[in-house]
């Protein structure tokens, strides 16, 4: 988690959930070309199970909508077999599994309605 989020915060690429004034949780969304990509998803670990990675998730659907992307895009380890079927629960179809600097990938897609 060495990212730099003050450029992330200053770019408007993160967003965040606040709980009693404490960072909850966040999420990073970057334009790509025809879709939005889903960078970093993260819960504070003591509040895990309370819906707040969905509710990151439904505000990223909803985002790509509201900037006429008509995909999701994200990557997980392959290890986490339990966020792969979250994804796939919330409408994410696996694309490609590949090794990068020796980490076995699951790339994912969510393709949008359009809005409307």
């Amino acid at each position: 988690m060495d990212d730099d989020y003050a450029a992330r915060c200053e770019a408007g690429e993160a967003f965040c959930l606040w709980q009693d004034e404490k960072l909850a949780a966040l999420i990073v969304l970057v334009d790509g070309p025809g879709h939005l990509w889903i960078d970093n998803v993260a819960v504070e670990p003591a509040l895990k199970g309370q819906g707040l990675g969905r509710t990151l998730m439904a505000f990223a659907e909803a985002e790509a909508q509201r900037r006429g992307l008509p995909e999701l895009r994200l990557l997980t380890n392959a290890l986490m077999a339990a966020n792969i079927a979250l994804y796939t629960r919330l409408g994410f179809m696996e694309t490609e599994r590949r090794t990068e600097k020796g980490r076995a990938r699951v790339y994912m897609a969510k393709r949008l309605q359009p809005s409307g």
